[in-house]
């Protein structure tokens, strides 16, 4: 089986199984694909849509088939020389609800449950109400009103004789130790004596195995006549709905290791790390052996096994100490990589979900081949946006929506409210902790709580990256100049006194190692100050940039995305080269990606929207007239316009980006569809953005004027004319840059990531949009009709030429395998006319060299075209510059031309005579005996 050349990226649910991926292995291996990159397997809550949210890493989902369809997926993609790598989620699991054995055996046995140590618990809270306890916020009221309404009830389970608490989807399980309080209230005998020796199980240290016996004993009581009947007799005096019914289920809830609370305290007081702010995901603690080993067993037996070639560690930032993890499960897979069947390849590879931000790098000593690739979404995107349009645009969106033009500002703004707000039991658990190191000793416990608090507050706020990667031995070297970064901002908004406190942060939180503490004790805090520290300002981060300042501030959207440096408008070819080659040298085996299932735009919308930049006045213009060609369509409401001005603009550019080449504004169902699409997004894109709605506290008569807004656009003739014909002029543009982003995810270093569906046009949206069905069929009638790119180039609104592209580019990876995988990395010169339009570059490795010649920026160049194909003419004298020895006959991989290029340098006219792109290869060893 081979080494992972291509993979494709589907995403599992009910609706799409691993007897359905196997269905449709013939067609990926023929496109070139030789690994399936799967969502998460493990079981998750059931009808999960992506799998998430695992309620067991033990096991296979049973919605997906289970372990046994799995086998024939892995079956199938052998039998095709295939593999397979798989989404792995150590971080969390969904909690609440009733399916997460281990989360209900903590709610039910507290500290003692054995699975009390997996979970990122406070036990110890300063709340004298959560002493012992978990906050469980998920009531759909306050707890008062709950508790009177009669929503909670008492039930038995007969097949585990337990207690529990219905409420809606969940269940919250009684303690056994307190079950003699409802068996005593029973009319009957034998239920009566079993409360004592319930109650018993509160003296013995044995009670979790202990209980067992008493278990027994209940089946038995309860076989008695009439026994169930006053059982149920009893459980009814429980019912809220009465006084009297309330007063005792308050006093047995008061018993148990959680405490219930209404959803909106969760933010303010819980006391396990969540995901995120999402109370319905709990934090794991996977630093912790046992709990490494329990969440791993499965994933590292399908390794021995041979079924998984590779494993993709979600959210990373999340953990403890991501170094630490990467590294051990380095060292277990190679503890298992010998043992692995002689027909699979040895190495297991290891990707991360990382986000990096401008000019961070992933460390080197992870262990790990390469990230994910959102870094390389954005370098790619980055490239195809023009400069000139950075001032005019980001000029429109203050004019327009009177919002800052600075992403940095909208940044900070958000990271404050959400430290401050949805993640503010976190801040406080990271206070109340760094407060404590400062208590340790006596030359720093004058420094207050609310001192730590103002500069922890400050510090977060200007953090430029998600996390460091701080240990016991300090922080690296790499991370430095970003904690640095922080920290000028910080002095920059604090008074004297308070900077002398930062700076005590700074030593406390890495800069001095913890391993030279004094003593045991303090050396213990420190490290979980760091810990603490490092695992708030992660969440902070995807909050604050992604899901909040990304829909707040929106010169281009196109460069607000998961992963992206919305900071910087666009990257020059020299940025984009440096980059690659960086990657070349230190990560050659990472995922090289331009769609996600996390990806807020398609990719094709993105390469739509990047055209934009080329025409910034035009667009301009443009918003002004539909501006004011739409106001009969806004509405006044007291908190000002609705939609608002920066809403509107937001939406303006989504539809140009979004809309198709083949969507005619007069075909009734199709524009239906889009608009229940757009009316979606932007659903989502009001929440996230927290100005006017919130997800916690929806504002649904804004909401409804701006769904009746972007109705009326897409209704009334005039603007939907305009913005069509707008759209239209889009097309060429946004096209030639999906071929030109197709092209290079194919040929730069690393591994090519194919996601679900993305052979063709990609205008999908967040999601859920992102995980639409795909239309195997329609694709594997496309790749039946065998079109080579030029054929296909005559019709490519239908998007077959993307994939007749991929499906060449993945053949030629296959054919020169030594060549991607260990070619090194050259920039080329262009020079002519347009020499600044186009971006070129060489690999080379032994004998063989790949040359491959796009352009950039090129709307210009192809008015008047009917194809995204810059008419050769047009492009004048423009030239790559070759160096001498890579002189003579290339062939294309694309067509069937062949160039000498004998003169130093080639002209673009010839290398993009045939297609849009251009890559050519060549064999020395084959030319020189020839």
């Amino acid at each position: 089986m081979s080494e992972i050349r291509a993979t494709v990226r589907l995403q599992f649910h009910r609706g799409f199984t691993l007897d359905d991926a196997a269905g449709w292995i013939d067609y990926y291996a023929r496109l070139g694909i030789s690994h399936v990159y799967a969502s998460p397997l493990q079981a998750s809550r059931s009808g999960s849509p992506h799998g998430y949210d695992g309620v067991d890493p033990t096991r296979i989902d049973p919605e997906l088939g289970g372990e046994a369809a799995l086998e024939r997926l892995v079956a199938r993609l052998r039998e095709r020389g295939m593999g397979l790598i798989l989404d792995i989620v150590p971080n969390h699991v969904a909690v609440g609800g009733s399916e997460n054995p281990w989360w209900q055996d903590v709610l039910a046995w507290g500290t003692d449950s054995p699975y009390a140590d997996y979970f990122d618990i406070d036990w110890h809270s300063p709340d004298p109400l959560l002493s012992g306890k978990l906050l469980l916020p998920f009531l759909g009221a306050p707890y008062g009103e709950t508790l009177h309404s009669g929503e909670l009830t008492l039930r038995h389970v007969p097949a585990s004789m337990a207690f529990h608490l219905a409420y809606h989807e969940h269940r919250f399980p009684i303690d056994p130790r307190h079950y003699g309080e409802i068996l005593r209230l029973a009319e009957h005998e034998a239920l009566r004596e079993m409360a004592p020796r319930f109650d018993a199980l509160q003296q013995r240290d044995d009670a979790y195995t202990a209980v067992a016996d008493c278990r027994c004993q209940l089946r038995q009581a309860l076989a008695s006549p009439g026994a169930p009947q006053a059982l149920e007799q009893a459980m009814a005096l429980f019912d809220g709905a009465s006084h009297p019914g309330a007063t005792r289920l308050h006093y047995l809830l008061e018993r148990q290791h959680y405490r219930l609370a209404w959803w909106r305290t969760g933010a303010d007081e819980i006391n396990w790390r969540r995901f995120f702010d999402i109370a319905e995901l709990g934090g794991l603690r996977v630093e912790q052996p046992e709990v490494f080993e329990a969440v791993h067993a499965l994933p590292l037996r399908l390794v021995e096994q041979g079924w998984v070639d590779g494993l993709r560690i979600d959210h990373v930032d999340g953990l403890a100490d991501p170094r630490g993890y990467c590294r051990r499960l380095r060292a277990r897979i190679g503890e298992l990589q010998q043992r692995r069947p002689p027909h699979v390849v040895r190495h297991v590879a290891i990707f991360v979900e990382k986000i990096l931000a401008d000019s961070e790098t992933l460390h080197r000593d992870w262990g790990v081949d390469g990230t994910t690739g959102y870094e390389r979404m954005n370098e790619i995107s980055a490239l195809q946006h023009d400069p000139a349009g950075a001032d005019p645009l980001w000029d429109l969106w203050h004019d327009v929506s009177g919002r800052d033009a600075d992403f940095l500002d909208e940044v900070r703004r958000a990271r404050r409210e959400v430290l401050t707000g949805i993640l503010a039991s976190e801040f406080d658990a990271c206070c109340r902790t760094l407060h404590a190191v400062a208590r340790h000793r006596p030359a720093t416990r004058d420094i207050s709580l609310a001192a730590v608090r103002r500069t922890l507050e400050a510090l977060v706020v200007h953090f430029p990256v998600y996390r460091t990667y701080a240990d016991d031995g300090g922080r690296p070297e790499l991370d430095a100049p970003f904690f640095d970064q922080a920290m000028a901002g910080a002095r920059g908004e604090l008074n004297p006194p308070d900077i002398g406190v930062l700076e005590w942060l700074e030593r406390c939180l890495g800069g001095e190692a913890p391993a030279d503490a004094e003593d045991a004790h303090e050396r213990w805090l420190r490290q979980r100050a760091i810990v603490r520290f490092q695992q708030l300002t992660s969440p902070v981060a995807a909050k604050a940039v992604e899901d909040t300042a990304g829909y707040r501030c929106a010169a281009l959207i196109s460069r607000n995305d998961v992963g992206f440096d919305g900071e910087h408008f666009s990257h020059s070819p020299r940025q984009f080269h440096e980059a690659n080659a960086w990657h070349a040298r230190h990560f050659p085996h990472g995922l090289v990606a331009t769609a996600t299932h996390d990806h807020k735009r398609g990719e094709d919308v993105r390469a739509r929207l990047a055209a934009l930049s080329e025409d910034a006045t035009g667009f301009a213009r443009r918003v002004k007239r539909w501006r004011e060609l739409a106001s009969p369509l806004r509405q006044a409401l007291p908190q000002g316009p609705a939609p608002s001005p920066g809403d509107e603009l937001i939406l303006f550019q989504m539809l140009l980006g979004a809309w198709p080449p083949t969507l005619d504004r007069h075909d009734g169902t199709a524009m239906r569809n889009f608009a229940e699409r757009m009316i979606q997004w932007q659903q989502k894109a009001l929440r996230e953005a927290k100005l006017r709605s919130h997800w916690l506290w929806p504002d649904e008569t804004y909401e409804a004027a701006c769904r009746g807004y972007l109705e009326g656009l897409l209704a009334e003739p005039v603007p939907c004319e305009e913005i069509e014909s707008a759209a239209r002029e889009l097309d060429l543009t946004g096209a030639l840059n999906g071929l030109v982003q197709t092209t290079l995810r194919l040929t730069l270093p690393g591994i090519p990531d194919l996601y679900q569906g993305c052979e063709f046009w990609d205008y999908s949206l967040v999601d859920p949009d992102n995980r639409r069905p795909v239309d195997h069929a329609a694709r594997q009638a496309a790749l039946d009709e065998g079109r080579d790119p030029v054929a296909a180039l005559a019709t490519w609104r239908d998007g077959r030429i993307k994939q007749a592209l991929i499906e060449r580019l993945l053949a030629l990876r296959h054919a020169q395998r030594d060549l991607f995988v260990h070619g090194d990395y050259r920039e080329l010169r262009t020079g002519g006319e347009h020499g600044e339009r186009l971006v070129a570059f060489l690999r080379c490795h032994g004998d063989r060299q790949l040359l491959v010649v796009v352009p950039r920026l090129a709307s210009e160049r192809l008015a008047g075209a009917d194809h995204p194909h810059v008419p050769p003419q047009r492009w004048g004298d423009s030239h790559v510059v070759l160096p001498d020895e890579e002189r003579g006959a290339w062939q294309s991989a694309l067509s069937d031309t062949t160039l000498r290029m004998e003169r130093g340098s080639a002209a673009v006219a010839e290398l993009l005579k045939d297609l849009p792109v251009g890559v050519y290869v060549r064999d020395m060893h084959l030319q020189r005996e020839s």
